[in-house]
């Protein structure tokens, strides 16, 4: 069956609380929360967001993502990229970011997208580059376990053109 994909509702939380299996894969997908994801951290973190998604496959949510940032005819900047332990490697994390892609372009206008990447997530630096973005810019950061790591940030500039759609 196809991937589809659809807002995030509520009762979608607690599926995707389980998808980070150690503290090392939260904080990829979520830095300041503390392991293990809560509902209460999700939670907040879906309110202060925009256009919050899941991918289902035969009903099942097994993808998730967000906007942390999301400007008008600007810069869209795609959060919170988590797949399923049991989906990984099958394609989802690809179509999850081109969904985000889209809806980036179509509901924001937006004329470049960004996400970020640590280095230690070996499978995001292999996936991200194939879907156009290129890194701009490396930050300093500590891990959970004090260690220095890099996080590449990327960008993926986009064919939108300046109009007067109000974002949603």
């Amino acid at each position: 069956m196809p991937l589809t994909h659809r807002p995030v509702r509520a009762e979608d939380v607690l599926a995707i609380c389980n998808f980070p299996q150690t503290p090392k894969e939260l904080f990829f997908m979520f830095p300041k929360a503390q392991y293990p994801l809560t509902d209460d951290q999700l939670l907040a973190s879906i309110a202060q967001r925009s256009d919050s998604t899941v991918v289902e496959e035969n009903g099942s949510v097994i993808g998730f993502a967000n906007f942390y940032k999301f400007e008008r005819e600007g810069v869209c900047a795609i959060g919170n990229v988590i797949v399923s332990p049991k989906a990984r490697g099958k394609g989802v994390a690809k179509f999850l970011v081109e969904t985000m892609v889209g809806l980036a372009i179509d509901r924001h206008r937006a004329s470049e997208v960004q996400l970020s990447c640590f280095n230690e997530n070996t499978a995001g630096l292999l996936l991200y580059p194939q879907l156009g973005f290129v890194p701009f810019e490396i930050e300093e950061r500590l891990s959970p376990d004090g260690r220095r790591v890099a996080l590449l940030n990327m960008r993926l500039l986009t064919q939108a053109q300046p109009s007067d759609i109000p974002c949603a």
